[in-house]
């Protein structure tokens, strides 16, 4: 029987890495392995005379609790995984998976194991999972039909995708039941320090866990990583890319691990600790050819801390769309010319070209994703990368993946989904002989810049078709006076283009592209 509480599967959280004894025998004390914590920030009022206000997020457990009835697992003081406990669970439960208990010298032996007995840890949990949900009668479930989420911080993501890459950590049957999986933060490609990867040998409080070559050994990666030196593959074998998010956070300035030290090594673009280029994860299938990117979305926010990623406004909202969702967008970028100002062309020509992106739902106080420029989180092409016209892939840019709800509409009777995109493509610092062209040159301008509004009715009734609206707010600020064409593709998904750019000199031209499908349907 199919799952009549689907999408609200159990949540399996995998804390991320803890370097000391001190850090992990914190984790084993906390019973939610600080998935608990929330922060408070501060918002600017209209009115200058008056303090800012505060802005709390509660935490994601609280907020999942009580925004869509989960509840945690734990019972008389036991957890599921304790021999002592009986009873089951229901779906909308939240499972802690407290692998660094072993490693305590609160509860453990005080010895840290490899991350392949994590992966193989986390299969037994699922299976235990799957028993309790299943042992439940009012789940009416049964057991090949058992799926659960896996939401995952830092090296918790890599525990995950050893566990779903190498078949030697885990059993096939936990494997198939994983529906999705989120990752906060995480190293896809390894840590750098000091632009350089962790070593191999640096085996103090298992740093080499993020050494690219160990990477590849237990993510069953190794002809991969031969081929390209980066292990962020997804094989579609494995689990399918379009099941995978990547959340990424862009505010170094904001990490205090290590008194610092940990921000002052891993440098500009990153998020304390982690690169943004190697926080995401591409699918490949089985020839080694890029299939699809993961779904992926980027926040100013650091890695953890106060202000971290997972205790955010920003990344619970794209954690819970991408989970109970009903629409999925991804975002990409087609450039069709770009123009050289008229006094360097036909000349030898070296720029750079930035390319940001807000995307933000109707009525909210939050982006779902922010790219910009001076966080470093911008997509980026080279000048000869566009004008190849044998490159058609540089052409083609994905910028990120945005998961809309009915559920959160402002008007419940308003039937349509609307978001705003800004896109904006920074003038580049043009190179003529190697050398810096000042010629009408401003800091900071823009080649395009301007905001779209997206507005979609989803069929309303079986057999009626989607219609959408859009229009740039430079000519129609707020609201979405265009129809909006599409054309089905054989998968069922949708795609929508919005013109943008002209033909003026220096100038760039091409298309916004939103491949839109239905999402948990």
């Amino acid at each position: 029987m199919a799952d009549s509480n689907a999408p609200f599967h159990p949540i399996i959280y995998v804390r991320g890495y803890a370097m000391t004894t001190r850090e992990q025998d914190e984790t084993t004390a906390d019973p939610f392995c600080g998935f608990n914590l929330g922060s408070t920030v501060y918002r600017a009022t209209p009115d200058k005379a008056k303090p800012a206000k505060k802005f709390v997020f509660e935490s994601p457990v609280l907020r999942l609790m009580t925004d869509f009835g989960y509840g945690d697992v734990y019972e008389n003081g036991l957890d599921i995984m304790d021999s002592e406990w009986e009873g089951s669970i229901a779906c909308r439960s939240i499972v802690i998976y407290r692998y660094y208990e072993q490693a305590s010298a609160l509860l453990g032996s005080g010895q840290t194991p490899d991350i392949s007995h994590f992966a193989r840890g986390l299969s037994e949990l699922i299976l235990r999972v799957r028993e309790l949900v299943c042992a439940n009668a009012a789940n009416q479930l049964a057991p090949e039909d058992f799926r659960c989420v896996l939401v995952a911080h830092s090296m918790g993501g890599l525990v995950c995708r050893a566990f779903l890459q190498n078949p030697e950590l885990g059993d096939e049957q936990a494997r198939a039941s994983v529906d999705k999986v989120f990752t906060y933060a995480t190293p896809h490609n390894g840590i750098e320090v000091a632009g350089m990867n962790v070593p191999q040998w640096l085996s103090a409080a298992d740093m080499n866990n993020f050494n690219r070559e160990n990477m590849a050994r237990y993510l069953k990666l190794e002809a991969l990583y031969q081929k390209t030196r980066r292990v962020d593959w997804l094989p579609e074998e494995a689990f399918p890319s379009e099941r995978f998010f990547c959340m990424i956070g862009s505010n170094r300035s904001d990490y205090d691990a290590a008194l610092g030290l940990s921000r002052a090594f891993a440098g500009h673009g990153s998020d304390g600790l982690v690169r943004i280029e190697n926080a995401s994860v591409w699918g490949v299938n089985a020839r080694g050819k890029l299939s699809s990117p993961c779904a992926t979305a980027y926040t100013y926010r650091a890695h953890s801390g106060y202000f971290g990623i997972v205790n955010s406004e920003e990344a619970y909202q794209n954690l819970t769309r991408f989970l109970f969702g009903d629409v999925r967008v991804d975002i990409w970028l087609d450039i069709d010319s770009v123009q050289l100002p008229p006094e360097i062309q036909g000349k030898a020509v070296n720029a750079l070209y930035q390319f940001e992106l807000l995307a933000s739902p109707r009525g909210k106080r939050w982006y779902l994703t922010r790219r910009m420029a001076e966080e470093d989180s911008v997509a980026c092409r080279s000048h000869q990368e566009l004008v190849d016209p044998s490159n058609k892939d540089a052409r083609s840019i994905y910028l990120s993946t945005a998961f809309l709800a009915n559920r959160a509409r402002v008007n419940p009777a308003r039937p349509s989904l609307a978001y705003g995109v800004t896109l904006g493509v920074r003038v580049p610092d043009y190179e003529v002989e190697r050398k810096f062209w000042p010629d009408t040159h401003y800091e900071g301008g823009y080649l395009f810049h301007d905001t779209v509004v997206v507005e979609m009715v989803p069929p309303q009734t079986p057999g009626e078709d989607w219609t959408a609206s859009f229009g740039w707010q430079s000519s129609s600020a707020g609201r979405a006076t265009e129809s909006l064409a599409y054309k089905t593709l054989k998968t069922g998904k949708r795609v929508m283009t919005v013109a943008f750019g002209g033909s003026s000199a220096p100038g760039i031209a091409g298309r916004l592209r939103f491949v839109v499908s239905a999402w948990n349907a």
